[in-house]
């Protein structure tokens, strides 16, 4: 019996509140996960190879150091879906350490190619997406900090999602 997993950061307390003032109304997934930045999306994995990837991960974790992560405005994917973000600017750290934990998962590539995000809405109408865009798009948003730290996630049957594992970046 599979489960479904995922790779994310979570931003620190500060970040996720300001995101979350804004998921409470519109995005429906608010309740299922905290605000996040997905490093890989979901994917299906059995307990035997869950076990033998958190090791990988560790590795992984080791051979990258802490860097820093900036949310720089409010974006949109529109018009591939009606999604609204927190856009982090892209970084070669974050860069390769996308990369490399996706070398290291097997299954589909991801869908999409990795822009990376905070969600802040989602599941919206093309109206209600034009309408609430308009008027984040303009507020301003400048937030630095520094990531420590990745978190392996599964899904419950709820479909929340919760943390399996945390892999701290550089040397222990």
């Amino acid at each position: 019996m599979n489960t479904n997993y995922g790779i994310v950061i979570f931003p620190s307390k500060k970040l996720q509140d300001l995101a979350n003032s804004y998921r409470k109304r519109y995005d429906p997934h608010y309740a299922l996960i905290p605000p996040h930045v997905t490093l890989r999306s979901r994917f299906e994995a059995s307990e035997e190879e869950i076990k033998q990837l958190t090791e990988t991960l560790h590795g992984i974790a080791k051979k990258h150091e802490p860097f820093h992560i900036n949310a720089t405005k409010i974006s949109s994917f529109q018009p591939v879906n009606n999604v609204i973000y927190f856009k982090i600017e892209p970084s070669a750290q974050l860069e390769e350490l996308h990369i490399e934990l996706n070398d290291h998962i097997s299954g589909d590539t991801p869908e999409y190619n990795f822009v990376p995000h905070i969600t802040i809405g989602q599941k919206l109408s093309n109206d209600e997406h034009s309408d609430v865009y308009g008027s984040l798009r303009m507020q301003p948003v400048n937030h630095e900090e520094v990531v420590d730290r990745f978190h392996l996630l599964y899904q419950l049957e709820n479909g929340s999602w919760t943390v399996y594992e945390t892999f701290r970046l550089g040397k222990e």
